[in-house]
């Protein structure tokens, strides 16, 4: 028993007779002796805060007792063994649970129990818990720190009333000391008022001296003063304090403006359709109000009382104070995710509400209310949108302005911060519905609906016009010509490219989409992508020349359906390079994937232990990187800040490519570092894998089972020796011949099925034959197995008519010599024989990762590969190194394939970039070990880069100005509103093609030197105005009323035919100068322009207003199919309030990814309308009057103009 614990001994044996009884827990446990390692069986019970223990379970006198107040219960691992003893009795002591009571009393020995089962373990450590009363000695402990906390608060308020009444009695004190002095004063100052009256006058030039002295001494004092106060009004300080002060004006401004909003929001719509939703006839329900409205309520109340303690603050100027009201304002925010995320549902919910009659009616009479001002409903559920962001601004520019040393500095700080973690928060919750949305959109357009769009994982990757050619069986191509009318009326194809669907529409004459028939839903899985036609092949020969190289095929061969080819026209060769390259760069992410579920199967001793999207070391946060909650194309998270070096190594990573990262990575590298330094990245995985990636992704990629190489160690074979790699299954014969430049595109199995589909490598034709390998029948015990997976015998058992006809001989130049087919009446190879070599087996069975063609290979030949290929251990195909070193080789690749085929310009601009990528890929080719379909990738990529820009039949600006000094002027009255339109639509589209894309990082066209940083945006902005004034100084021209008006009929229907051209930049050219004030004012002129004309020109600057930030626009835009020219202006308006909004870096120094991938958005949005051309004839006598300068009047002399027409009336 416990020492120092004095007990009566009666009490203790009525004690453990009622824990004997009624014991919270009782049972046998083993007891560890004090003097040696032996155990004791003795029989325990629980008793309140005592353990009583018993040498039986029949026991009436306890053997021993523990007070167990203050005790701790943990467990115990279990003892060494002593000796070895049978392998039963180890076995048995191994599954014992063990566990220790340890006491709070000094040189109180440990109690060490154990039991035989671990849930009676865990329930005697439960119970031995609760009895130590553990938790009610740390409530206690608090209760009696918060006791003794309070008591030194009353203590200390004592001593300090007593101190205040001390000073009091201090202070009355002095009161009457002062009392008594100032009683003394006046007494002398009565004594002193007769001698004083006594004395004679002051001399008159002494009193002039002292005025003048006085005089001059309050001068030099205000003197001295106004210098001060100018010097200070003159100082930064001053300044920034002016500065600051207006800022806060500013925001209390424009809280109030938004107050009032939301003011109207629920008075004058939320409350008013509460009350309708009550009616008898509601045109409403309550439930949609509240989808509509959500808590726009409380955001009002939140606002209203913010707004009042603003005001406050305002009153005690020069004094403001702002950190406490945004401290209360903070906790508050929360309501905003709320509607941030359920805005855009509100507003299906309100679309959906206005197909009703009634409803309509009603919410455009409460639109007509004054207080509105025109502005619709939708406008009001905007604004909470931009107020978040708007306070982050706000805040940005106050603490620019304030002091470090200022008293609230550290508070405006904190509040930034807070806010910009909710912002992220709610970005990070909208951007996951961002895909979901695009998706539904596109699934709304097409008539029949479209299943596979309403899957999470679809992710929207591009849009266009191509055209379908007509084909024939066998996949030959009809006999048509590329500038055949019909072709392309009937042919022409709206198409959708998703990351693992390919989808071609058909559209009416309504504008409605419909899927076609046959081939309308393309699964990636199942195609291969063919770019170029194969110039051996018969029924492609001459199809280059018919075309112009704009064609390209994609073969499908369902599973359960015979396989067919879609021939596809792009307008121009860069359209064309743009497609193949994002259908191929999805296909990478498939094959990947597949690679990884395929390749590393379970019975394959290299294995993955991890699947990429359950290992969480791949989105953890590090002190380097951060990750959001949004997913990517790769289904991993998406990085938030990273540094750079993070995002070379996610670049070159060789477990997936993401295509939103790398075109974010390739659109936004030169904000946070230099194209030679992604580039020696490259150069370096390329040249030094195991030395330049990181170790956490090889041991990622590659993991040996410990189990499984012990296994074969025992065998006396080496772990390197025994691995094995799984071949790929059997594959039916494409239909079609293989042409040069295809590339598999799927798997032809499901990704998580155990037979996967791995694609076969490919080389050129004129690439050497391999040496001939003819292993023994029976191949000897250290030799690596190509082994191939088990295939389904209802396929193997098929019908040997249709084997002998798949066996026909393949003409792919793409097919190695050693794996083509012969006849059948041809020589016979022997069957104990194969013509494949360890080489070209290693290709086959790691062509997922490649660029190259692969041919289909037949199940019999599949059964001879699994059957004859045999090789011995010094072989590189049992080599891991050789692995990761052609796994590192394909993604340097892939890398160098995107930037080059996507993102010319860089190589355009920069020639010694130029130089070191050719360098680099003329090492690559070098590379004896090179694998077939690498060579060939390489080569394209080569053949790309290396070619001059003789396709580029696009017009240029200078080339247009160039035409037009030869051409014969034209003037207004005889061109029609159609030429104008189109050459004005060609010539929009010329200045905004050109723009390069680099231009719209940094905000270039706001800085002081934007000629020199952005001539092409700025060459776009000078386009815009002049065109601009071109339309104002036209119709200026004109003397007499209805010439003016016949002007203005005419711009607007060349305005409208602008918009039918899709080329809202002119409509905004054209409606901008026809809002001009000198234009404007003119009464009569517009007296005599028609109704149909002014109701057009109102549709048409709806369409292209900026309230709500282009929000008809982007609505117009997002319907509308390419070629397009959008208004410049909206883009750089989002990139600047990007910008300005959120730091390219963190304070830790790492880059802002998440802020890189918005700027990304915009600028491919830009690129997919500057890809597609128009089919515009360029006619100079137009482009000549569009252009001529000397036409265009400047704005003043454009208003003098005006007030001599129509003089203004007098007041």
């Amino acid at each position: 028993m416990q020492k120092s614990v004095r007990y009566n001994e009666g009490h203790a044996l009525y004690l453990a007779f009622l824990a004997r009884k009624e014991g919270t827990k009782r049972g046998f446990l083993s007891k560890k002796a004090a003097e040696a390692s032996r155990w004791h069986e003795k029989w325990f019970a629980l008793y309140q805060n005592v353990l009583f223990y018993f040498e039986g379970e029949q026991s009436g006198r306890p053997a021993g007792m523990y007070l167990l107040e203050g005790c701790s219960c943990e467990r115990a691992p279990a003892p060494p063994r002593a000796g070895a003893g049978p392998g039963g009795a180890r076995d048995a002591l191994d599954k014992q649970y063990y566990f220790t009571v340890l006491f709070g009393h000094e040189g109180q020995k440990p109690l060490e129990l154990r039991c035989e089962e671990e849930q009676d373990g865990k329930e005697w450590m439960e119970a031995i818990h609760q009895a130590s009363y553990a938790d009610i000695l740390i409530e206690r402990e608090v209760l009696m720190q918060k006791y003794i906390h309070l008591i030194q608060i009353v203590e200390t308020e004592k001593i300090a009333a007593n101190q205040l009444r001390h000073q009091l009695e201090d202070q009355d004190t002095e009161i009457e000391r002062l009392k008594s002095e100032i009683i003394a004063l006046n007494k002398t100052k009565e004594r002193m008022r007769p001698y004083q009256s006594n004395q004679e006058e002051e001399d008159p030039d002494i009193k002039k001296i002292k005025k003048v002295q006085s005089f001059m001494r309050g001068w030099l004092c205000r003197r001295k003063w106004k210098t001060i106060v100018q010097d200070y009004i003159c100082s930064p300080h001053a300044e920034s304090m002016r500065k600051r002060n207006q800022i806060v004006f500013t925001m209390v401004e424009a809280e109030s403006e938004y107050v009032h909003q939301l003011y109207i929001l629920v008075n004058g719509f939320l409350r008013p359709l509460r009350m309708a939703a009550s009616s008898k006839k509601p045109p409403i329900s309550h439930d949609d109000v509240s989808s509509i409205f959500l808590n726009s309520e409380t955001i009002m109340f939140l606002h209203e009382i913010f707004h009042q303690g603003l005001k406050a603050r305002i009153a005690n100027w020069p004094t403001l104070i702002l950190a406490d009201l945004f401290d209360i304002l903070l906790p508050m925010l929360n309501i905003y995710q709320e509607f941030v995320r359920n805005h855009q549902y509100s507003l299906q919910v309100l679309a959906n509400c206005k197909q009703n009659r009634d409803f309509d009616k009603l919410l455009k009479q409460y639109e007509a209310n004054p207080a509105c001002e025109g502005r619709m409903l939708e406008t009001f559920l905007t604004y909470p949108m931009f107020q978040i962001p708007r306070y982050i601004i706000t805040l940005h520019e106050l603490l620019a302005h304030t002091p470090h040393e200022h008293v609230e500095r550290k508070s405006l700080e904190f509040a930034k911060s807070k806010l910009e973690e909710l912002s992220r928060i709610m970005h990070d919750e909208v951007s996951d519905t961002e895909n979901i949305r695009k998706n539904l959109a596109i699934e709304r357009m097409i008539v029949e609906g479209c299943d596979i769009l309403l899957d999470t994982s679809q992710t929207f990757i591009r849009q266009g016009s191509l055209i379908q050619v007509p084909s024939v069986e066998k996949g030959k191509l009809s006999k048509v010509r590329l500038g055949s009318l019909s072709l392309k009326k009937e042919g022409e194809r709206q198409c959708f490219l998703f990351t693992k669907h390919f989808l071609i529409c058909t559209r009416s004459s309504g504008g409605k989409l419909h899927l076609l028939k046959t081939g309308g839903v393309l699964s990636l899985i199942e195609c291969t992508l063919i770019e170029e036609p194969d110039a051996g092949d018969d029924d492609s020969k001459g199809s280059g020349h018919v075309f112009g190289h704009l064609d390209f095929k994609i073969v499908v061969e369902p599973p359960d359906a015979a396989a067919f080819t879609v021939v596809l026209l792009a307008p121009s060769r860069q359209e064309k390079a743009a497609w193949t390259s994002d259908i191929s760069q999805c296909v990478d992410n498939i094959r990947c994937n597949g690679l990884m579920t395929i390749v590393f199967e379970e019975n394959s001793k290299v294995t993955v232990p991890h699947m990429i999207k359950s290992d969480a070391r791949l989105h953890k946060d590090d002190t380097d990187i951060c990750f959001s909650k949004t997913l990517n194309s790769c289904k991993v998270p998406q990085i938030r800040y990273a540094s750079v070096e993070r995002l070379l190594e996610r670049l070159t990573d060789l477990r997936f490519l993401s295509i939103d990262f790398l075109n974010t990575f390739l659109h936004t590298y030169r904000i946070f570092t230099t194209a030679a330094v992604v580039l020696a990245k490259l150069s370096d995985i390329y040249k030094r894998p195991f030395t330049s990636i990181p170790v956490r992704s090889l041991e990622l990629f590659f993991a040996t089972s410990q189990n499984n190489r012990g296994e074969h160690l025992v065998d006396g074979k080496t772990p390197r020796l025994c691995r094995k790699f799984s071949s790929p299954p059997p594959l039916a014969v494409s239909r079609t011949s293989s042409p040069v430049r295809a590339r598999k595109l799927s798997l032809t199995s499901p990704l998580n099925s155990r037979i996967g589909a791995l694609d076969l490598s490919t080389s050129p034709a004129s690439s050497s034959p391999t040496t001939t390998h003819s292993p023994a029948a029976s191949p000897p015990p250290h030799t690596a197995v190509l082994e191939s997976t088990a295939v389904d015998r209802a396929g193997v058992e098929s019908s040997p008519t249709a084997d002998a006809t798949e066996l026909s001989p393949c003409r792919s130049p793409s097919t190695p010599r050693h794996l083509r087919y012969r006849q059948p009446g041809g020589q016979a190879a022997d069957s104990s024989h194969c013509s494949v070599s360890p080489a070209s087996a290693f290709a086959i069975a790691t062509a997922a990762a490649g660029h190259g063609s692969p041919p289909a290979v037949p199940q019999l030949l599949q059964k001879r590969l699994a059957q004859t290929l045999r090789f011995n251990n010094t072989e590189r195909i049992c080599d891991k190194e050789f692995i990761i070193r052609r796994t590192a080789t394909n993604r340097v690749l892939n890398v160098l394939r995107h930037w080059v085929s996507k993102h010319a310009q860089d190589f355009e601009l920069n020639n010694e970039l130029k130089m070191n990528v050719l360098n680099l890929l003329e090492e690559v080719l070098r590379d004896p070990d090179l694998l077939p379909q690498e060579r060939k990738a390489t080569a394209n990529i080569l053949r790309a880069l290396s070619q001059d820009d003789q396709d580029d039949i696009h017009l240029k600006l200078e080339d247009i100005i160039q035409l037009t000094d030869c051409a014969k002027a034209e003037c207004f009255e005889t061109l029609s509103a159609m030429e104008l339109a189109e050459q004005i639509t060609l010539l929009d589209h010329v200045v905004f093609r050109s723009i390069p894309y680099e231009e719209f990082l940094g905000q270039g066209w706001m800085k002081l030197d934007k000629n020199e940083r952005t001539p092409y945006i700025m060459k776009t902005s000078q386009h815009f105005n002049d065109m601009s004034n071109l339309v104002a100084s036209q119709i200026m021209n004109y003397t007499d009323v209805s010439s003016r008006a016949n002007a203005i009929e005419k711009w607007v229907a060349v305005a409208d035919i602008c918009r039918c051209l899709h080329n809202y930049n002119g409509v905004l050219e054209i409606t901008s100068a026809l809002n001009r004030s000198a234009i404007y004012r003119l009464k009569k002129t517009w007296a005599k322009v028609s109704k149909q004309t002014k109701a057009l020109m109102d549709k048409l600057q709806k369409t292209v207003s900026s309230e709500g930030r282009f929000k008809n626009l982007r609505e117009t835009l997002k319907n509308c199919n390419p070629p397009t020219v959008p208004y410049l202006g909206m883009y750089l308006t989002d990139l600047a309030f990007i910008e300005e909004g959120t730091p390219n870096f963190t304070e830790e120094g790492l880059v802002n990814f998440s802020k890189m991938r918005m700027i990304s958005h915009i600028v491919r949005e830009i690129r997919q309308f500057q890809q597609t051309s128009y089919r515009i004839d360029h006619q100079p006598k137009v482009t000549q009057y569009l252009l001529d300068k000397a036409l265009i009047i400047d704005e003043d002399t454009l208003y003098e103009l005006s007030l001599k027409i129509e003089p203004r009336l007098p007041a």
